[in-house]
């Protein structure tokens, strides 16, 4: 099976989805899984990870209620207010829905760097780890170093870093990320996503070049068997294709075994989140 482990559906809403500016009006529309099942099938992909784009319980159940109707949505990433102290009492309402493997929170769009080890968060970090959920890093270079600080302190939680931790491809910027991937790869329990790396770059004029350093890395540092492929589709339209964020991909994964390319397009996801 061949996934896409990181794309999002929505109704736009301009409040809402305030996140979508106007420089990216080529996404400031509804998407849904009818707009994308035509471009799954011509790429050969089987089916997606929906991960959240708002931060609500109804975003999460508005997910669900899209996998109910297309089975192209293998699993599904929500959002759960993590800080509550009715944490357990949401992840038991929500355990009902198998389809929902774990959950994330926008950390990017917080301005606190220690926003990861707030006591009320790493509280409902355990509580996912004891309902067996994962969780979807996304992050800043602002929460490096709490990130590292939250992994540690939770051993037994699967975690996976969304983007690659979203490094600064358009200004080549290297050394501080590449010492953190480093780092945050030595936790055996943490898995990447290498996705979301066209909307870093320069718009118009990237090219696959542009990201090879920073993919090789990745796979360095956390080897072939704990990375998984995502478009963030639709995302990536600002600034690519589904085709091209395939084909970056493709050319620069040159020396892997066809066992490897099938973990990789499809295997390490469906192990990751549970996808049978």
């Amino acid at each position: 099976m061949r996934i896409d482990s990181h794309q999002h559906f929505w109704i736009f809403n301009a409040e809402r989805d305030a996140w979508i500016t106007d420089e990216m009006k080529a996404i400031r529309q509804n998407f849904l899984p009818i707009d994308l099942a035509a471009v799954l099938k011509s790429n050969g992909i089987d089916g997606t990870i929906a991960v959240q784009a708002s931060q609500s319980h109804e975003e999460t159940q508005f997910l669900v209620d899209l996998s109910t109707m297309y089975a192209m949505i293998k699993g599904v990433v929500g959002w759960v207010d993590l800080q509550s102290e009715a944490i357990a009492e949401r992840l038991e309402h929500f355990h009902q829905y198998p389809i929902i493997k774990g959950f994330r929170h926008v950390i990017e769009a917080e301005d606190d760097p220690d926003f990861l080890t707030r006591p009320a968060f790493l509280r409902g970090i355990k509580a996912l780890t004891a309902y067996e959920y994962t969780y979807d890093l996304l992050i800043r270079p602002r929460h490096y170093d709490s990130t590292l600080t939250c992994v540690a302190q939770n051993p037994n939680q699967r975690f996976v870093l969304d983007h690659m931790a979203k490094p600064a491809v358009r200004t080549k910027e290297f050394d501080n990320w590449a010492e953190f991937i480093t780092k945050l790869a030595a936790f055996p329990n943490v898995h990447c996503k290498i996705s979301g790396l066209v909307t870093e770059a320069d718009w118009s004029n990237w090219t696959v070049d542009d990201f090879r350093p920073y993919i090789q890395h990745v796979i360095a540092c956390f080897g072939k068997q704990r990375i998984m492929f995502g478009t963030d589709w639709p995302v990536c339209l600002v600034a690519a294709t589904y085709e091209d964020v395939m084909n970056i991909v493709e050319t620069i994964l040159v020396d892997f075994s066809e066992a490897e390319l099938q973990a990789f397009w499809g295997g390490n996801a469906a192990q990751f989140y549970g996808i049978m």
